[in-house]
């Protein structure tokens, strides 16, 4: 089953997408760019013109689905358009693949919820950060049980990029570009649902950001489990990964990673003493090297879901659980307060 498609959005993420087909065969194969949509059409045939494609070029979505009866829509606006960009592509039959976040509000997201169980069309988020191969480790290990019942996630995230632009203007620019990645990992490892957060916002001294450049979360998850997110995007010197640092704490043991290569496990071993002795433990590769690259294990997951009838694995209904995170988070941070999360 071959699949035509309509990128929306043609700045520079879309190139991430479009290497992300060319680079698996299987994609590559099935999957015809037949439409470029963006409100500077001089942005869309730049991108034409890079990527040696003959597509019909517009900068209204409807009549570009219309020209080109296209199967399928890739989302890659800015947040405060997804909302029309993926109705729009929904109501006129097609799937949509969505950049994060997947909405500009919890009550955004539950309508393209609803709207998607309407017209059966499945509509998923491109959440490239848990489709790596670390995070498919660490979802691996807890699941074996090596360090017993899972307690706690810790993370911290520092570094300091100076993107220039969009970013550097935006209202709870960390919470909302980039913490979503690790929260929405984290919801993942620990394999939990979320039910309540609270958080402090700053924007520290010496930071180029507008607004919201460093957060403190706390999240209590089902089960007893805490997660915990330190991280700053102004924070010059010594840096994280940028798929932060990671702490596992489980009933017998931890686990550490870098957030590059280095993995370290180990459990109590017996020896008695005020602190007990410790016993290392292999932490084995990902189960599937398939699900490990990134933007093309995400389109890939998406493409199966379509030819199986099934769901992918950040299908809307589920993805909105990260996304209250992050509301939730930002809610805290505006409140003073500990905020319940419902979805």
């Amino acid at each position: 089953m071959k699949f035509s498609a309509i990128l929306c959005g043609c700045g520079a993420m879309s190139k991430g997408w479009l290497r992300a087909i060319a680079s698996n065969p299987d994609l590559a194969d099935t999957i015809t760019i037949v439409g470029l949509v963006d409100l500077n059409r001089n942005t869309a045939e730049q991108l034409a013109a890079e990527f040696g494609l003959d597509s019909v070029i517009g900068s209204d979505l409807s009549e570009v689905i219309a020209a080109t009866r296209a199967d399928l829509v890739f989302d890659i606006v800015i947040p405060s358009a997804r909302y029309d960009v993926v109705s729009t592509a929904l109501k006129a039959g097609c799937h949509v693949l969505s950049e994060k976040p997947m909405a500009a509000s919890l009550a955004e997201g539950t309508a393209l919820i609803d709207l998607a169980a309407e017209t059966g069309r499945i509509h998923a988020v491109i959440q490239n950060r848990r489709f790596i191969s670390g995070i498919r480790r660490l979802r691996r290990f807890v699941d074996s049980g090596a360090i017993g019942d899972l307690t706690a996630i810790h993370c911290d995230f520092f570094l300091a990029p100076h993107f220039g632009g969009f970013r550097e203007e935006m209202d709870n620019v960390l919470l909302l570009d980039m913490a979503i990645h690790t929260f929405d990992a984290a919801r993942y490892v620990a394999d939990r649902k979320p039910l309540a957060v609270y958080c402090v916002e700053r924007n520290p001294k010496g930071s180029w950001y507008r607004h919201g450049a460093s957060a403190n979360a706390i999240f209590e998850f089902s089960d007893d489990i805490v997660f915990t997110y330190r991280g700053s995007w102004c924070a010059e010197g010594e840096r994280t990964s940028w798929e932060s640092q990671w702490r596992l704490v489980g009933s017998k043991g931890m686990l550490t990673w870098d957030g590059e290569e280095s993995f370290k496990a180990a459990v109590a071993d017996g020896e008695p003493g005020l602190l007990r002795g410790a016993a290392s433990v292999n932490v084995p590769g990902p189960e599937h090297d398939a699900e490990t690259h990134g933007h093309a294990s995400v389109i890939a997951d998406f493409i199966a879901a379509i030819r199986s009838g099934g769901q992918p694995e950040t299908v809307n209904s589920d993805n909105i659980r990260s996304l209250a995170m992050v509301f939730g988070a930002i809610e805290s941070a505006k409140t003073g307060r500990r905020i319940e999360i419902s979805a």
